[in-house]
Protein backbone atom coordinates (compact mmCIF):
# COMPACT_ATOMS: atom_id res chain seq x y z
CA UNK A 1 0.00 0.00 0.00
CA UNK A 2 3.20 2.35 0.19
CA UNK A 3 2.28 3.41 -3.42
CA UNK A 4 -0.86 4.51 -2.55
CA UNK A 5 0.28 6.88 0.20
CA UNK A 6 3.08 8.05 -1.21
CA UNK A 7 1.25 9.26 -4.32
CA UNK A 8 -2.62 9.24 -3.72
CA UNK A 9 -3.82 12.15 -2.17
CA UNK A 10 -4.73 12.24 1.31
CA UNK A 11 -8.75 13.05 1.12
CA UNK A 12 -8.45 9.26 0.55
CA UNK A 13 -11.21 7.70 2.88
CA UNK A 14 -12.77 4.76 2.40
CA UNK A 15 -9.18 2.90 2.06
CA UNK A 16 -8.83 3.77 6.12
CA UNK A 17 -11.41 1.86 7.24
CA UNK A 18 -10.79 -1.25 5.05
CA UNK A 19 -7.09 -1.19 4.29
CA UNK A 20 -6.49 -3.55 2.21
CA UNK A 21 -5.64 -3.80 -2.02
CA UNK A 22 -8.30 -5.77 -3.48
CA UNK A 23 -8.10 -7.64 -6.64
CA UNK A 24 -11.50 -9.30 -7.69
CA UNK A 25 -14.75 -9.18 -6.41
CA UNK A 26 -17.53 -11.28 -7.77
CA UNK A 27 -21.64 -10.96 -6.49
CA UNK A 28 -21.34 -10.33 -2.87
CA UNK A 29 -17.78 -11.35 -2.44
CA UNK A 30 -14.20 -9.07 -2.66
CA UNK A 31 -10.99 -10.94 -2.42
CA UNK A 32 -7.94 -8.90 -1.54
CA UNK A 33 -4.51 -9.57 -3.01
CA UNK A 34 -3.21 -11.70 -0.07
CA UNK A 35 -6.23 -14.23 -0.61
CA UNK A 36 -8.86 -13.22 2.17
CA UNK A 37 -12.18 -13.03 1.44
CA UNK A 38 -14.37 -9.93 2.47
CA UNK A 39 -17.97 -10.33 2.73
CA UNK A 40 -19.68 -6.85 0.99
CA UNK A 41 -22.40 -5.42 2.87
CA UNK A 42 -21.24 -1.81 1.76
CA UNK A 43 -21.71 -2.59 -1.91
CA UNK A 44 -20.07 0.82 -3.30
CA UNK A 45 -22.33 2.69 -0.83
CA UNK A 46 -25.49 1.60 -2.92
CA UNK A 47 -23.90 1.18 -6.74
CA UNK A 48 -23.72 -2.38 -6.68
CA UNK A 49 -27.04 -3.36 -6.13
CA UNK A 50 -26.66 -6.66 -8.94
CA UNK A 51 -23.18 -7.65 -7.19
CA UNK A 52 -19.91 -6.95 -8.22
CA UNK A 53 -19.33 -8.54 -11.58
CA UNK A 54 -23.06 -9.24 -12.67
CA UNK A 55 -22.52 -12.44 -15.22
CA UNK A 56 -25.52 -10.83 -17.50
CA UNK A 57 -23.98 -7.20 -17.46
CA UNK A 58 -20.19 -8.20 -17.74
CA UNK A 59 -21.76 -10.12 -20.72
CA UNK A 60 -23.70 -7.42 -22.51
CA UNK A 61 -20.37 -5.44 -22.37
CA UNK A 62 -18.32 -7.53 -23.92
CA UNK A 63 -20.26 -8.10 -26.93
CA UNK A 64 -21.25 -4.55 -27.33
CA UNK A 65 -17.50 -3.47 -26.98
CA UNK A 66 -16.55 -6.37 -29.25
CA UNK A 67 -18.78 -5.28 -31.96
CA UNK A 68 -17.28 -1.61 -31.20
CA UNK A 69 -20.53 -0.19 -29.92
CA UNK A 70 -20.10 3.54 -28.73
CA UNK A 71 -18.52 3.91 -25.26
CA UNK A 72 -18.52 8.25 -25.42
CA UNK A 73 -21.33 10.23 -26.79
CA UNK A 74 -22.07 13.05 -25.23
CA UNK A 75 -25.70 13.68 -25.47
CA UNK A 76 -25.58 12.25 -29.41
CA UNK A 77 -28.47 9.47 -30.07
CA UNK A 78 -27.06 6.05 -29.64
CA UNK A 79 -28.71 2.35 -30.09
CA UNK A 80 -27.30 1.54 -26.16
CA UNK A 81 -29.59 4.80 -25.13
CA UNK A 82 -32.07 4.32 -27.08
CA UNK A 83 -32.47 0.63 -25.85
CA UNK A 84 -32.36 1.86 -22.10
CA UNK A 85 -34.63 4.63 -22.29
CA UNK A 86 -37.35 2.53 -24.66
CA UNK A 87 -36.38 -0.39 -21.37
CA UNK A 88 -37.06 1.91 -18.49
CA UNK A 89 -39.88 3.19 -19.89
CA UNK A 90 -41.67 -0.19 -20.76
CA UNK A 91 -40.49 -1.47 -17.42
CA UNK A 92 -40.85 1.44 -14.66
CA UNK A 93 -42.46 4.32 -16.17
CA UNK A 94 -45.73 2.95 -17.66
CA UNK A 95 -46.52 0.27 -15.05
CA UNK A 96 -47.05 2.70 -13.09
CA UNK A 97 -48.67 5.41 -14.72
CA UNK A 98 -45.18 7.84 -14.58
CA UNK A 99 -45.28 10.28 -17.23
CA UNK A 100 -41.61 11.82 -16.98
CA UNK A 101 -38.75 13.33 -18.88
CA UNK A 102 -35.20 11.64 -18.73
CA UNK A 103 -32.49 13.94 -18.12
CA UNK A 104 -28.73 12.49 -18.39
CA UNK A 105 -26.56 14.74 -16.92
CA UNK A 106 -22.63 14.10 -15.04
CA UNK A 107 -22.12 10.73 -13.88
CA UNK A 108 -22.62 10.90 -10.01
CA UNK A 109 -25.89 11.58 -7.72
CA UNK A 110 -24.12 15.48 -7.28
CA UNK A 111 -24.97 16.14 -10.83
CA UNK A 112 -28.12 14.68 -10.90
CA UNK A 113 -28.75 16.70 -7.24
CA UNK A 114 -27.20 19.95 -9.41
CA UNK A 115 -29.49 19.70 -12.24
CA UNK A 116 -32.60 19.29 -10.39
CA UNK A 117 -31.88 22.57 -7.99
CA UNK A 118 -31.17 24.50 -11.05
CA UNK A 119 -34.47 23.69 -12.82
CA UNK A 120 -36.43 24.18 -10.27
CA UNK A 121 -35.12 27.71 -9.86
CA UNK A 122 -35.61 27.73 -13.54
CA UNK A 123 -39.22 26.84 -13.15
CA UNK A 124 -40.32 29.01 -10.00
CA UNK A 125 -38.02 32.03 -10.43
CA UNK A 126 -37.02 31.38 -6.86
CA UNK A 127 -33.63 30.65 -5.49
CA UNK A 128 -33.83 29.70 -2.18
CA UNK A 129 -34.13 25.64 -1.87
CA UNK A 130 -35.87 24.05 1.54
CA UNK A 131 -33.51 20.65 2.68
CA UNK A 132 -33.80 18.78 5.87
CA UNK A 133 -31.20 18.15 8.67
CA UNK A 134 -29.39 14.65 8.36
CA UNK A 135 -29.98 15.10 5.05
CA UNK A 136 -26.48 14.37 2.32
CA UNK A 137 -27.35 15.11 -0.93
CA UNK A 138 -23.64 15.90 -2.56
CA UNK A 139 -20.08 17.60 -2.48
CA UNK A 140 -20.95 20.28 -5.51
CA UNK A 141 -21.66 23.57 -3.72
CA UNK A 142 -25.18 23.65 -4.70
CA UNK A 143 -26.06 20.04 -3.75
CA UNK A 144 -23.51 20.26 -0.35
CA UNK A 145 -25.55 23.83 0.64
CA UNK A 146 -28.19 21.35 0.72
CA UNK A 147 -26.28 18.36 2.59
CA UNK A 148 -26.56 19.14 6.31
CA UNK A 149 -23.40 17.71 7.57
CA UNK A 150 -21.19 19.90 9.05
CA UNK A 151 -18.03 17.82 8.28
CA UNK A 152 -18.81 18.37 4.63
CA UNK A 153 -19.81 21.98 4.42
CA UNK A 154 -17.08 23.07 6.08
CA UNK A 155 -14.54 21.79 3.56
CA UNK A 156 -16.15 24.40 0.97
CA UNK A 157 -14.39 27.20 2.21
CA UNK A 158 -16.93 29.55 1.05
CA UNK A 159 -20.47 30.49 2.18
CA UNK A 160 -23.31 27.87 1.15
CA UNK A 161 -25.68 29.69 0.42
CA UNK A 162 -29.85 30.14 -1.36
CA UNK A 163 -30.14 26.71 0.85
CA UNK A 164 -31.46 26.57 4.28
CA UNK A 165 -32.47 23.21 6.64
CA UNK A 166 -35.83 21.84 8.64
CA UNK A 167 -36.11 19.23 11.06
CA UNK A 168 -36.51 15.76 9.37
CA UNK A 169 -39.53 13.85 10.40
CA UNK A 170 -37.84 12.10 13.49
CA UNK A 171 -35.59 14.40 14.28
CA UNK A 172 -35.95 17.11 17.31
CA UNK A 173 -38.65 19.64 16.56
CA UNK A 174 -39.40 17.55 13.32
CA UNK A 175 -42.98 16.38 12.09
CA UNK A 176 -46.06 17.34 11.05
CA UNK A 177 -46.22 20.18 13.38
CA UNK A 178 -43.22 21.27 12.07
CA UNK A 179 -44.60 21.29 8.49
CA UNK A 180 -47.50 23.11 9.76
CA UNK A 181 -45.76 26.06 11.61
CA UNK A 182 -43.25 26.43 8.35
CA UNK A 183 -46.53 26.63 6.14
CA UNK A 184 -47.72 29.29 8.11
CA UNK A 185 -44.44 31.26 8.32
CA UNK A 186 -44.22 31.26 4.38
CA UNK A 187 -48.05 32.29 4.42
CA UNK A 188 -47.15 34.83 6.94
CA UNK A 189 -46.19 38.23 4.85
CA UNK A 190 -44.58 39.15 7.84
CA UNK A 191 -43.13 36.14 8.70
CA UNK A 192 -39.55 36.88 7.20
CA UNK A 193 -39.61 34.01 4.77
CA UNK A 194 -39.40 34.04 1.17
CA UNK A 195 -41.06 30.72 -0.50
CA UNK A 196 -39.09 28.48 -1.71
CA UNK A 197 -37.91 27.11 -5.29
CA UNK A 198 -37.82 23.16 -4.02
CA UNK A 199 -38.29 21.14 -0.65
CA UNK A 200 -35.36 18.13 -1.48
CA UNK A 201 -35.81 15.60 0.33
CA UNK A 202 -35.06 11.69 0.71
CA UNK A 203 -37.93 9.29 1.74
CA UNK A 204 -35.18 7.09 3.77
CA UNK A 205 -32.28 8.89 4.59
CA UNK A 206 -28.88 6.50 4.08
CA UNK A 207 -26.04 8.99 4.67
CA UNK A 208 -27.95 10.34 7.42
CA UNK A 209 -28.63 7.60 9.56
CA UNK A 210 -31.14 5.19 7.95
CA UNK A 211 -33.79 7.88 8.89
CA UNK A 212 -37.84 6.69 7.49
CA UNK A 213 -39.86 9.35 6.49
CA UNK A 214 -43.92 8.38 7.04
CA UNK A 215 -46.52 8.31 4.25
CA UNK A 216 -48.63 10.98 6.55
CA UNK A 217 -45.21 13.56 6.99
CA UNK A 218 -44.34 13.21 2.94
CA UNK A 219 -47.71 13.76 2.05
CA UNK A 220 -47.91 16.86 4.29
CA UNK A 221 -44.67 18.31 2.57
CA UNK A 222 -45.98 17.27 -0.62
CA UNK A 223 -48.99 19.31 0.13
CA UNK A 224 -46.99 22.44 1.57
CA UNK A 225 -45.07 22.93 -1.62
CA UNK A 226 -47.70 22.45 -4.01
CA UNK A 227 -49.56 25.02 -1.53
CA UNK A 228 -46.56 27.74 -1.69
CA UNK A 229 -45.74 27.08 -5.47
CA UNK A 230 -42.75 24.96 -5.10
CA UNK A 231 -41.71 21.58 -7.10
CA UNK A 232 -40.56 18.60 -4.16
CA UNK A 233 -37.51 16.70 -5.27
CA UNK A 234 -36.74 13.57 -4.47
CA UNK A 235 -33.56 12.41 -4.03
CA UNK A 236 -33.32 8.18 -4.60
CA UNK A 237 -29.83 8.00 -5.39
CA UNK A 238 -29.29 5.80 -2.54
CA UNK A 239 -31.75 3.74 -1.88
CA UNK A 240 -33.64 3.50 -5.34
CA UNK A 241 -33.27 1.15 -8.24
CA UNK A 242 -34.89 -2.18 -5.88
CA UNK A 243 -32.78 -1.36 -2.67
CA UNK A 244 -36.15 -1.12 -0.52
CA UNK A 245 -37.75 -3.94 -1.99
CA UNK A 246 -39.64 -1.51 -4.79
CA UNK A 247 -37.88 0.28 -7.57
CA UNK A 248 -38.82 3.92 -6.12
CA UNK A 249 -38.37 3.73 -2.10
CA UNK A 250 -41.40 6.52 -2.17
CA UNK A 251 -43.64 3.66 -4.23
CA UNK A 252 -47.40 3.39 -2.58
CA UNK A 253 -47.40 6.55 -0.36
CA UNK A 254 -48.88 8.76 -2.41
CA UNK A 255 -46.12 10.67 -3.54
CA UNK A 256 -45.50 11.98 -6.85
CA UNK A 257 -42.24 14.18 -7.23
CA UNK A 258 -41.62 16.55 -9.88
CA UNK A 259 -38.62 15.80 -10.11
CA UNK A 260 -36.62 12.46 -9.28
CA UNK A 261 -32.92 11.67 -8.73
CA UNK A 262 -31.20 8.66 -9.79
CA UNK A 263 -27.99 7.43 -9.32
CA UNK A 264 -25.59 5.03 -8.19
CA UNK A 265 -27.21 1.66 -8.57
CA UNK A 266 -29.22 2.58 -12.30
CA UNK A 267 -25.87 1.80 -14.28
CA UNK A 268 -26.07 -1.36 -12.49
CA UNK A 269 -22.26 -2.37 -13.14
CA UNK A 270 -20.64 -0.13 -11.15
CA UNK A 271 -19.94 2.14 -14.15
CA UNK A 272 -21.38 5.77 -13.60
CA UNK A 273 -24.54 7.12 -14.61
CA UNK A 274 -27.29 9.73 -13.18
CA UNK A 275 -30.50 10.35 -14.67
CA UNK A 276 -33.42 12.74 -13.49
CA UNK A 277 -36.71 12.17 -14.01
CA UNK A 278 -38.64 15.76 -14.81
CA UNK A 279 -42.46 16.21 -15.19
CA UNK A 280 -42.94 16.94 -18.74
CA UNK A 281 -44.54 20.29 -17.32
CA UNK A 282 -41.27 21.53 -16.13
CA UNK A 283 -38.47 20.12 -18.34
CA UNK A 284 -40.03 22.50 -21.10
CA UNK A 285 -38.03 25.50 -19.07
CA UNK A 286 -34.78 24.09 -19.85
CA UNK A 287 -33.23 24.88 -23.49
CA UNK A 288 -31.36 22.91 -25.26
CA UNK A 289 -27.74 22.33 -23.51
CA UNK A 290 -28.21 24.97 -20.99
CA UNK A 291 -27.04 22.15 -18.04
CA UNK A 292 -24.14 19.53 -20.04
CA UNK A 293 -22.02 17.27 -18.99
CA UNK A 294 -19.00 15.30 -20.82
CA UNK A 295 -19.70 12.15 -19.50
CA UNK A 296 -23.92 11.72 -19.69
CA UNK A 297 -23.43 9.98 -22.74
CA UNK A 298 -22.18 7.04 -20.66
CA UNK A 299 -23.06 4.05 -23.09
CA UNK A 300 -21.35 1.29 -21.18
CA UNK A 301 -23.87 2.27 -18.31
CA UNK A 302 -26.45 2.17 -20.49
CA UNK A 303 -25.47 -1.26 -21.25
CA UNK A 304 -25.53 -2.18 -18.11
CA UNK A 305 -28.20 -0.57 -16.89
CA UNK A 306 -30.22 -1.99 -19.47
CA UNK A 307 -29.90 -5.46 -18.54
CA UNK A 308 -30.83 -4.25 -14.49
CA UNK A 309 -33.89 -3.40 -15.85
CA UNK A 310 -34.42 -6.95 -16.41
CA UNK A 311 -34.69 -7.85 -12.91
CA UNK A 312 -37.81 -5.88 -12.77
CA UNK A 313 -39.81 -7.83 -15.77
CA UNK A 314 -41.41 -9.53 -12.68
CA UNK A 315 -41.84 -9.63 -9.06
CA UNK A 316 -39.17 -12.11 -8.07
CA UNK A 317 -36.30 -9.79 -7.30
CA UNK A 318 -38.47 -7.36 -5.12
CA UNK A 319 -40.09 -10.39 -3.27
CA UNK A 320 -36.94 -11.78 -2.40
CA UNK A 321 -35.77 -7.94 -1.58
CA UNK A 322 -38.75 -7.57 1.17
CA UNK A 323 -38.17 -11.38 2.17
CA UNK A 324 -34.39 -10.99 3.07
CA UNK A 325 -35.01 -7.59 4.43
CA UNK A 326 -37.45 -8.45 6.85
CA UNK A 327 -34.83 -11.64 7.56
CA UNK A 328 -32.06 -8.91 8.24
CA UNK A 329 -34.49 -6.77 10.30
CA UNK A 330 -35.21 -9.61 12.52
CA UNK A 331 -31.26 -10.38 13.08
CA UNK A 332 -30.75 -7.03 13.90
CA UNK A 333 -33.23 -6.98 16.31
CA UNK A 334 -31.64 -9.76 17.86
CA UNK A 335 -28.51 -7.97 18.73
CA UNK A 336 -30.58 -5.25 19.86
CA UNK A 337 -32.25 -7.52 22.25
CA UNK A 338 -28.95 -9.09 23.53
CA UNK A 339 -28.02 -5.79 24.99
CA UNK A 340 -31.42 -3.72 26.61
CA UNK A 341 -29.34 -1.19 28.26
CA UNK A 342 -27.51 -0.15 25.29
CA UNK A 343 -29.95 1.64 23.53
CA UNK A 344 -29.60 -0.03 20.66
CA UNK A 345 -31.96 0.95 17.55
CA UNK A 346 -32.93 -0.87 14.32
CA UNK A 347 -34.37 0.82 11.18
CA UNK A 348 -34.51 -0.11 7.67
CA UNK A 349 -36.88 -0.99 4.66
CA UNK A 350 -36.05 -3.66 2.24
CA UNK A 351 -32.16 -4.12 1.84
CA UNK A 352 -31.05 -1.12 3.55
CA UNK A 353 -30.98 -1.71 7.65
CA UNK A 354 -29.36 -0.19 10.35
CA UNK A 355 -27.94 -1.10 13.79
CA UNK A 356 -27.78 2.38 16.16
CA UNK A 357 -25.13 1.55 18.38
CA UNK A 358 -26.07 5.23 19.87
CA UNK A 359 -22.20 5.87 19.88
CA UNK A 360 -19.92 6.67 17.17
CA UNK A 361 -16.43 4.97 18.60
CA UNK A 362 -18.55 2.10 19.58
CA UNK A 363 -19.97 1.92 15.79
CA UNK A 364 -16.40 2.23 14.55
CA UNK A 365 -15.08 -0.51 16.60
CA UNK A 366 -18.03 -2.55 15.35
CA UNK A 367 -16.90 -2.06 11.65
CA UNK A 368 -13.19 -2.01 12.42
CA UNK A 369 -14.18 -5.59 13.70
CA UNK A 370 -16.14 -7.04 11.03
CA UNK A 371 -13.25 -5.92 8.14
CA UNK A 372 -10.66 -8.13 10.49
CA UNK A 373 -13.15 -11.29 10.22
CA UNK A 374 -14.44 -10.86 6.89
CA UNK A 375 -16.84 -8.84 6.47
CA UNK A 376 -17.38 -4.92 4.75
CA UNK A 377 -19.63 -2.38 6.62
CA UNK A 378 -19.73 0.75 6.94
CA UNK A 379 -20.69 3.76 10.08
CA UNK A 380 -23.29 6.92 9.13
CA UNK A 381 -25.50 8.87 10.42
CA UNK A 382 -24.77 12.06 13.39
CA UNK A 383 -21.00 11.07 14.76
CA UNK A 384 -21.04 7.81 12.47
CA UNK A 385 -22.99 5.80 15.17
CA UNK A 386 -25.30 3.61 12.92
CA UNK A 387 -24.00 0.74 11.44
CA UNK A 388 -25.53 0.37 8.03
CA UNK A 389 -25.90 -2.82 5.83
CA UNK A 390 -26.14 -2.51 1.99
CA UNK A 391 -25.64 -6.01 0.53
CA UNK A 392 -26.26 -7.10 -2.68
CA UNK A 393 -29.56 -7.80 -4.04
CA UNK A 394 -28.40 -10.31 -5.45
CA UNK A 395 -26.32 -12.12 -2.16
CA UNK A 396 -27.16 -15.81 -1.83
CA UNK A 397 -29.09 -16.96 1.11
CA UNK A 398 -26.48 -18.67 3.00
CA UNK A 399 -24.01 -15.73 2.42
CA UNK A 400 -26.56 -13.07 4.07
CA UNK A 401 -26.52 -15.59 6.99
CA UNK A 402 -22.46 -15.36 7.39
CA UNK A 403 -22.48 -11.77 6.70
CA UNK A 404 -24.99 -11.14 9.82
CA UNK A 405 -23.28 -14.00 11.86
CA UNK A 406 -20.31 -12.18 11.86
CA UNK A 407 -21.88 -8.99 12.64
CA UNK A 408 -23.23 -10.19 15.41
CA UNK A 409 -20.05 -11.64 16.41
CA UNK A 410 -18.34 -8.59 16.02
CA UNK A 411 -20.98 -6.69 18.00
CA UNK A 412 -20.49 -9.27 20.67
CA UNK A 413 -16.94 -8.82 20.62
CA UNK A 414 -16.75 -4.64 20.80
CA UNK A 415 -19.68 -5.17 23.71
CA UNK A 416 -17.20 -7.57 26.06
Amino acid sequence: MEIFEQWESDIRGYCRAYPTVFSTATNARQVDEQGKSYLDFFAGAGVLNFGHNNPKMKAAIIDYLQKDGVVHSLDMYTTAKREFISAFADTILKPRNMNYKMQFMGPTGTNAVEAALKLARRVTKRQQVIAFSQGFHGMTLGALACTANEYFRNASGIPLQFARHEPFENNPGGGIENLKALRQLLKNTSGGLEAPAAFLVEAIQAEGGVNIASQEWLQELQQLAKDVGALLILDEIQVGCGRTGKYFSFEGLGIEPDIICLAKGIGGFGTPMAMNLNKPEHDVHWSPGEHTGTFRGQDLSFVAGREALRYFDDDELMSQTQRRGELIHARLQEIQHSYPDAGFDVRGVGMIQALDVVDGALAKAIANRCFETGLLVGPCGTGGRVVKLLPPLTISDEELDEGLSLLAAAVAYCME
